[in-house]
């Protein structure tokens, strides 16, 4: 059996060779062009691009570690400094129900509780979950611009039900990718209108974009 191409660069050395491996370890994570609160661990270009369509579109499951890695590295990048013992809770942005049918899995959640993996080994209260729904289908947001992003999504998500939750909880969305920020907007507003407004936004990539017209902080303000 032929060993199967690299993902990111189509070496014959496995799904991910160490040349790819070592772009997505140590790629700096900084905050978006579209949404300053929302930080990526690298650019949205090259192997990191392939490696990320591979696992979302292609099924390549076992990238879900070293992209988890990486969303993990962009989580503490919105930390700060002083991480805390407040638990944090990973909440993913939710695929369309038919797009994970298609898909055979979710591919944001896999990547949140493979990050929460991460950081618990590195010594954090961390944890995924997926509490953000559709209430509504949407539009494929492909080709979309920005304006149109926003409004095909405007009241798109709500909440599930939350039961018992930890009177201190740090919730932090996480996605695959922010290109206009709408997604991150829309599950920002619909946490904070159960008393949960995120403290940031971390996701693996971020594509190049300006920065929406209005968009403010993860609790809706400007900033």
């Amino acid at each position: 059996m032929l060993p199967a191409p690299c993902a990111g660069c189509g070496a014959d050395r496995g799904q991910l060779c160490p040349g790819c491996r070592r772009i997505l370890a140590t790629a700096r994570p900084t905050p978006s062009a579209a949404l300053p609160w929302a930080h990526a661990a690298a650019p949205y270009d090259g192997p990191v691009r392939r490696l990320l369509l591979a696992h979302k579109e292609r099924g390549a499951l076992r990238l879900a570690g070293p992209l988890g890695e990486a969303l993990a590295r962009a989580v503490r990048s919105t930390l700060g400094p002083d991480t805390g013992q407040v638990p944090l809770l990973l909440v993913p942005v939710p695929s369309a129900r038919a797009a994970v049918r298609a898909r055979g899995h979710d591919p944001t959640l896999r990547l949140a509780e493979a990050a929460a993996r991460t950081l618990r080994r590195e010594g954090l209260d961390a944890r995924a979950a997926p509490l953000l729904r559709h209430t509504r289908p949407v539009a494929d947001q492909a080709g979309l611009p920005a304006a149109e992003r926003r409004r095909n999504l405007h009241g798109a998500l709500t909440v599930r039900p939350l039961g018992h939750r930890p009177p201190a909880l740090r919730p932090v969305l996480v996605d695959d990718l922010v290109t206009t920020g709408a997604s991150l907007a829309e599950a920002a507003r619909a946490l904070s209108a159960v008393g949960l407004p995120p403290r940031a936004a971390a996701t693996v990539a971020a594509a190049g974009a300006d920065r929406p017209a209005g968009a403010g902080g993860p609790g809706g303000q400007p900033g």
